[in-house]
């Protein structure tokens, strides 16, 4: 073996092991930041029961709410709200949602509805804008350590729209957030409200407990709690997204100090094997030179003692 090819491989040897201290590194700090994130997300799931419930209840009273409540029968101008993260080396954390997305608006594009798209993460933005697509608002710095005045920041976008009349439905596409082992890419409404069947959070309101009169009307709270929802909703889901992205990242770079290993392993393999065809070829060599010095000094030790013993006959 070459001296130049095995230092080639040791370098190389040494670049992977550089990267995989790396990798571990990135694994443990995602796996810390992942375990924050699901606290905060447990957290608030109690809050947002609450006014889950509260809305369920004035929803369930009113009657002259029409416009932001329920599913709207025709839908001609939408609001996507994307999320995602501003890094990547997350495995298919971004490029899922962000393909989610793109799938639904061809979708719902081919049947005449317009979009408006609201980006929260680099990587959506930068997705959108190499398909050509205007991106209306755009948010970064919110993927780690989300707080509710990000989550507010984003409502705002979102709510004014819909209230103005722009825009008939606002849905959400981001990642929800089920355990360590499961999270799922799904496609949320957030305005109009969805009462009944928007998820199991939503409790249907019950009575049993005694009577609710509201003061003010149910539609004027309705009016009220629906944007203050709307901001609760986006920050548990900005949570979420924060844990799924925090859990996918641990993951990918366990695989990747595990793929560095099995690398290392397999580059110091070929790297002894080729030494040892190296020095085995090389005392060939040795062996092969002595036989053949061996053997062509035979004559010449004949000759030499031939002429020393005529010498002594003479």
């Amino acid at each position: 073996m070459a001296g130049g090819q095995e230092r080639l491989l040791r370098r190389r040897i040494k670049s992977v092991e550089a990267t995989k201290k790396i990798t571990r590194a990135m694994e443990l700090i995602a796996a810390s930041q992942m375990g924050r994130a699901r606290a905060r997300l447990v957290g608030t799931r109690p809050y947002v029961h609450a006014v889950e419930r509260v809305l369920a209840m004035s929803a369930e009273d009113a009657t002259h709410a029409s416009r932001i409540l329920g599913v709207p029968e025709n839908v001609d101008r939408s609001l996507l709200v994307a999320i995602v993260g501003d890094r990547g080396l997350c495995g298919a954390y971004n490029s899922s949602v962000l393909r989610f997305a793109e799938r639904l608006m061809l979708a719902e594009e081919a049947n005449g509805r317009s979009y408006k798209i609201v980006c929260v993460g680099k990587k959506a933005i930068g997705f959108f804008r190499y398909r050509n697509r205007a991106v209306d608002h755009a948010f970064t710095g919110m993927s780690d350590r989300p707080s509710f005045e990000d989550a507010r920041k984003v409502a705002a976008e979102v709510i004014r729209p819909f209230l103005a009349g722009e825009v008939d439905l606002v849905e959400l596409i981001s990642t929800r957030f089920v355990s360590t082992g499961t999270q799922v890419v799904e496609r949320r409404q957030i305005l109009p409200l969805v009462v009944e069947g928007q998820d199991d959070a939503i409790e249907e309101p019950s009575h049993a407990d005694g009577f609710y009169d509201f003061e003010p009307s149910s539609e004027e709270l309705l009016e009220l709690l629906v944007p203050q929802y709307a901001e609760v909703f986006l920050y548990q889901a900005l949570l979420e997204a924060s844990a799924s992205e925090h859990t996918a990242r641990q993951r990918a770079m366990a695989a990747a100090t595990e793929n560095a290993e099995e690398l290392i392993t397999t580059l110091s393999r070929i790297m002894n094997r080729a030494r040892q065809d190296s020095i085995t070829t090389e005392i060939m060599e040795i062996v092969s030179g002595a036989e053949a010095l061996r053997t062509a000094g035979k004559p010449v030790s004949e000759e030499l003692l031939r002429d020393d013993n005529e010498e002594q006959i003479a």
